[in-house]
């Protein structure tokens, strides 16, 4: 479960990445959103391979892969630094893999801030398993930078009525809250299909008590949180269609899109299905994907 120490602070990925440092940029905003301290984390994980960490003779005295490590840390502070001086800020260079370092880094984490690709420890960080395995087992919500973020635009979540998709919504309420933002909800509903030999499914549908029950697991999921965060504008979304087609479409206008790290139905599998590939791959903002509890 994640933390509720009013210390935990934010954490961000960086490796020296153009990525990296759009991803500063927005973690120290949600630092400030939420009065939380910045840690700045570089997963170094040359001394696993045994590859000379220190400058070769004669090279110059800042040469060598720990120097440069710890200039993609300095580099990333001085960011941040220079967008929030009162803020709050530590940089660390933690020897090991990017994914067990990060993993374990969110365990005393409100946030994880990564940035979509990178260079280093952090290559692939969109189609690789870097992102995939962070998410799948983080411990607090991780948010995934595309570029510089919206300003304005709605929070957009979507729903599917599993545990996970109530603890994103329960997110999304938060993050629209902080912003001022409104907040679209969103479920995405497409009609069963065979799974297996033998298999039977309905050949006519009722399309209006299928729209009907869609309905109904929206406004159970969202049961609530209206209530909680009256300052937020919620707009309700029953679309039939792909999820990955419906989440990307409204990514182009919103300023977060939140889903849960698991889920069922049509959004069964989003993290490691093609739901999560498509939306981080032709998304249009940052993506906040939750594991578990946010309280």
């Amino acid at each position: 479960m994640m933390t509720s120490n009013a210390g935990a602070p934010v954490v961000v990925g960086v490796d020296g990445s153009a990525a990296a440092l759009d991803a500063v940029r927005v973690a120290v905003r949600e630092a400030e959103y939420r009065q939380r301290p910045l840690r700045v984390v570089h997963a170094f994980i040359w001394p696993l391979t045994g590859a000379p960490l220190t400058p070769v003779p004669g090279a110059p005295v800042t040469a060598g892969l720990r120097n440069q490590a710890e200039q993609y840390v300095t580099e990333a502070v001085e960011q941040a630094r220079k967008i929030s001086p009162d803020l709050r800020i530590t940089g660390v260079v933690v020897d090991g893999a990017p994914t067990p370092v990060l993993i374990e880094e969110a365990q005393g984490a409100v946030l994880t801030v990564l940035g979509h690709r990178g260079l280093g420890g952090f290559a692939g960080l969109l189609l690789g398993s870097v992102t995939v395995q962070v998410s799948a087992r983080a411990t607090s919500p991780v948010l995934v930078v595309r570029g510089e973020p919206r300003a304005d635009g709605p929070v957009v979540v979507g729903v599917d009525g599993s545990q996970l998709s109530t603890e994103a919504v329960a997110f999304a309420f938060e993050e629209a809250a902080r912003r001022d933002a409104p907040l679209v909800a969103l479920h995405a509903w497409l009609f069963p299909t065979p799974v297996g030999p033998g298999d039977i499914l309905p050949l006519v549908y009722d399309l209006d008590a299928v729209e009907g029950e869609e309905e109904r697991t929206l406004a159970e999921s969202l049961a609530g949180f209206a209530e909680q965060y009256p300052q937020v504008q919620v707009r309700h979304r029953v679309v039939r269609g792909s999820p990955a087609r419906v989440l990307v479409e409204a990514s182009k206008s919103a300023q977060l899109v939140v889903v849960g790290a698991h889920g069922r139905g049509a959004l069964g599998g989003l993290l490691l299905g093609s739901v999560s590939h498509a939306v981080l791959h032709h998304g249009h903002s940052p993506l906040a994907i939750v594991r578990r509890p946010t309280g």
